[in-house]
């Protein structure tokens, strides 16, 4: 489906948050260069991606392009600049992503790139952009090293920051961040034994270590099965749980895409989880409501991670997305639209902020000075060449990483509910229902 042209529409919010970087002009007239300052994005639009976060992320991409035209650009030296984001597909394949990056430089002229989906791209990509010196924001990738790469290697030793400009920025919260609310939440609720099922790939792996470290760190007990991605039959995975003496108290599914939403199904249909006795916790793209209840009609009462704001903390911009893509999808806001969004304008920003579109190392500083409020909150870098010393005991991956991503745990409790409807159960500040868990078979 392809996102209809946005009324132009900037909110009070918006309007105070960018009066910083003088972007956005009180009286509406543009006069534009006929230079337009390209942006690459890598995103998944065919499979095996996850064709469904790859378009939601080309929305916001294109809401973000039209939204700061409407406000006359990126002004350079008193010139206004109209931008552009040209979106390649990375199909969710490490060589794809890879080729579409050197498509986007090479071809297409981008002076910049924002976006990927998989933790799998990132990954492959990282290097590459490091060594053409593109500003990149990796916007919803989860491995922590793909913002650690900037500060030690997978040997632990001093990396590329240490010698010269890193030019990686992630504001997705890291597959650590995630798996401790999670299992944070999972250990509220009592549980001794847990199941991961994992997707073998770097998403799947280092995710499943993150989460098996803090469980067992609990004293739980923990097993996991891998599935490769596209995988439609799951039953001879799924028997193997079968075979344990009992079920386990919770399982969790690290799987994402729509291969996510058939494992959940599945694992419904056989009685699996979720019933009482055994939680269900699946891929956050549960929060897409319309599709997820048309594949998982078996699925009430799974939990499933939120990442990103809660509906219920949306700012003004926040809800006018949403509203917008009501418009367009007929559903609720997805927290990647939000993410692809806010990387656009936090790259527009920086380029403003640099008086520049074309010095990659003015880009950077200018990033990692970055002091703004968009749709899923407040913007800022701890950690990068502005302060370069990650005191001990901190996590190597808060380097170039936005610190404060909102993470949740949801759950449906009623058949066919709508997303905005689902609780939020965890970390407690957040719930919406004064409820940690419902009971399957019990919404009261």
């Amino acid at each position: 489906m392809m996102a209809k042209a946005p009324v132009a529409f900037v909110t009070a919010l918006l309007l105070m948050a960018l009066a910083r970087a003088s972007i956005v002009r009180a009286d509406g007239h543009c006069d534009f260069s006929e230079e337009t300052i390209l942006i690459g994005g890598v995103v998944p639009l065919s499979s095996p991606g996850s064709v469904a976060g790859g378009i939601g992320m080309d929305w916001g991409f294109q809401q973000a392009v039209a939204d700061i035209n409407a406000g006359c650009g990126i002004a350079i030296e008193g010139v206004n600049h109209r931008i552009k984001v040209i979106t390649a597909d990375s199909e969710g394949i490490s060589e794809y992503g890879q080729l579409a990056v050197e498509r986007l430089i090479f071809q297409d002229g981008a002076r910049a790139i924002v976006g990927f989906y998989h933790s799998a791209v990132g990954l492959a990509t990282m290097d590459m952009v490091q060594e053409y010196r593109i500003p990149t924001i990796y916007a919803h990738p989860r491995n922590d090293y793909i913002s650690a790469s900037g500060y030690i290697d997978y040997e632990g030793e001093p990396a590329r920051s240490s010698q010269g400009v890193d030019y990686v920025f992630r504001t997705s919260p890291p597959s650590s961040i995630v798996g401790k609310v999670v299992t944070d939440w999972l250990v509220s609720q009592g549980v001794e034994d847990v199941v991961l099922i994992l997707e073998n790939t770097d998403y799947g792996h280092p995710a499943a270590e993150a989460e098996r470290a803090h469980l067992e760190r609990a004293g739980v007990q923990v097993d996991q099965l891998e599935i490769e991605l596209g995988t439609e039959d799951f039953v001879p995975i799924l028997s193997r749980l079968w075979a344990r003496p009992e079920m386990p108290d919770a399982i969790r599914i690290l799987v994402s895409g729509e291969t996510s939403y058939n494992l959940t199904q599945q694992m419904a249909e056989l009685g699996i989880a979720p019933t009482p006795d055994t939680i269900c916790v699946t891929n956050h793209l549960a929060f897409q409501s319309e599709q997820y209840w048309n594949t998982v009609p078996d699925g009430n009462f799974c939990a499933f991670d939120r990442v990103g704001t809660i509906p219920s903390l949306y700012n003004d911009l926040a809800q006018e997305l949403d509203r917008r893509y009501r418009e367009d999808f007929g559903d609720v806001l997805v927290s990647f639209a939000m993410e692809a969004y806010d990387s656009v304008w936090l790259m527009a920003d920086a380029m403003q902020r640099a008086g520049s579109y074309s010095d990659p190392d003015a880009i950077v500083a200018a990033l990692e000075a970055t002091d703004i409020d968009l749709s899923q909150g407040h913007y800022y870098f701890t950690y990068g060449s502005h302060n370069p010393v990650i005191p001990e005991g901190t996590p190597a991956y808060l380097w170039h990483q936005w610190p404060v991503p909102v993470v949740s745990v949801m759950q449906y409790f009623e058949q066919d509910q709508a997303a905005l409807d689902a609780a939020v159960i965890f970390p407690e500040i957040f719930q919406t229902h004064g409820r940690d868990y419902f009971q399957p078979g019990n919404s009261n």
